[in-house]
């Protein structure tokens, strides 16, 4: 697998870029089938959040993958592909399989350590099942960096580091519009986010809680969940009326437009008359809240791009060194797997090879000598297939061993060359066509 990540982030694109680009509805799908349907892109998968948008592609072709993915990703988030560019990353192979797992480990996220990136790569990967267009290779390549990821949660403190953004979040709340404890809030929104939201709202002491969401059944069963003595629906289109009646507002829709109008804010905050600030914690990408909101007395609006500018502020955690440790002999380790199962194919034909050699002899010994008792040929062939063991035994080791170090592919490629193995043969074995491409997926991404 030749891996080629194309994506952008809250560390390459403002979050003004970001917003324009979100991807939103029916187009992580669409994008999602595009990718797999070119004809560079064997497997793809996508990872949309509300801060970075990644492709994940096992290409072919570096140059022309990342062009026709970066065409794809301008087509579908509607931002100019001249100005996309310039906020775009690419990695590929080895590089490419490093910002995975940094990314599965928190290393990449807003906030450093935070685990919900997590579950964001296995909805991922889930996503691609689905649509069929991710296979063996992503799998095993997604499946890893969650190991991974798991593994740097359990092995050392990053959690310490930094928290969900939900939390980080509630933290700048707190410093400017005081404890959460006890505060009447509304969470606007029902999705993973906003359920998040709403729970740690719960667990942080909030004992009146709102929650409004353009699907009422998801709101109603995110109510069910957290207890009816602590939270109750409220029509969507009652948000704005509803306003002068709490304290904070955690607004995480998957809406195109602005939810929440500086003019409503500003008529709620007249009605709140004095006191603490109307609080509002906007996690939504495109943003839910009117950034006019900034500028309003009386209201504090904190949103990604002001956590961004927090947190980035606050001091690293140690435990980031050991986590980048884990990282790159995680990524030496997978590279190595990779490169060793790139050769199984081609020492199995070779042992196949010296098989058929050894029938065809033992064939022809059969021919001249009709008449050799069952006990001397078998003697025989035992001495003929352990004489061919023991002269592939060295090589077939040896070569598994060279396999797995940067360039061992040319290893396979010599023990093709000197054994003159049917290239049929080894593919054969891999299960991929002779030209060495996976199967494409079809225009609808099916595999």
């Amino acid at each position: 697998m030749s891996l080629l990540v194309v994506g952008l982030s809250h560390r390459t694109a403002p979050v003004g870029v970001l917003e324009r680009a979100a991807l939103t509805g029916e187009v992580p799908t669409r994008l999602l089938h595009d990718a797999a349907a070119t004809a560079t892109v064997a497997e793809a998968a996508l990872l949309n959040t509300c801060n970075r948008i990644e492709l994940y592609a096992d290409v072919d072709k570096f140059h022309a993958g990342v062009a026709e993915l970066s065409l794809l990703l301008a087509h579908h988030s509607g931002v100019d592909l001249e100005e996309l560019t310039s906020h775009l990353y690419v990695h590929y192979e080895d590089r490419a399989v490093h910002h995975l797992f940094s990314v599965a480990c928190g290393l990449d996220s807003m906030v450093v350590g935070e685990g919900q990136i997590l579950g964001q790569l296995r909805d991922a990967l889930a996503k691609a099942q689905d649509e069929h267009t991710a296979g063996r290779g992503l799998n095993e390549l997604f499946q890893q960096a969650l190991r991974v990821g798991k593994r740097a949660h359990s092995e050392t403190g990053i959690d310490k580091a930094g928290q969900s953004l939900v939390t980080f979040g509630l933290e700048q709340v707190a410093v400017g519009a005081g404890e959460i404890a006890g505060k009447r809030a509304l969470v606007v929104g029902a999705g993973s986010m906003s359920s998040l939201a709403a729970a740690t709202l719960v667990r942080s002491g909030v004992t009146d809680l709102l929650v409004a969401n353009r699907t009422p059944a998801r709101a109603e069963r995110l109510v069910e969940i957290l207890g009816p003595e602590v939270a109750r629906t409220l029509d969507l289109a009652k948000v704005p009326e509803a306003l002068a009646d709490v304290d904070l507002v955690i607004s995480c829709t998957g809406a195109a437009g602005t939810v929440i109008k500086a003019e409503d804010v500003a008529a709620a905050v007249a009605l709140r008359g004095g006191g603490e600030p109307l609080a509002l914690l906007d996690l939504a990408m495109p943003r839910d809240v009117d950034q006019a909101v900034h500028e309003l007395d009386g209201a504090l609006l904190v949103d990604l791009e002001s956590l961004s500018h927090a947190h980035a502020a606050t001091p690293g955690a140690g435990d980031v060194d050991q986590v980048t440790r884990i990282v790159a002999d995680e990524v030496t380790a997978f590279g190595a797997a990779q490169r060793a199962a790139r050769i199984a194919p081609t020492v199995v034909a070779l042992r196949s090879m010296a098989s058929d050699v050894v029938a065809a002899e033992l064939g022809r010994l059969d021919s001249r000598l009709p008449d050799l008792d069952e006990r001397s040929r078998a003697e025989i062939t035992q001495t003929v297939r352990r004489v061919v063991d023991k002269l592939l035994h060295a090589p077939t080791v040896r070569v598994k061993q060279l396999a797995a170090e940067p360039g061992g592919a040319s290893y396979a490629e010599a023990l093709r060359e000197l054994f003159d193995l049917d290239p049929a043969a080894v593919h054969a074995v891999s299960g991929t066509p002779v030209g060495g491409a996976a199967p494409q997926p079809s225009a609808g991404g099916t595999r």
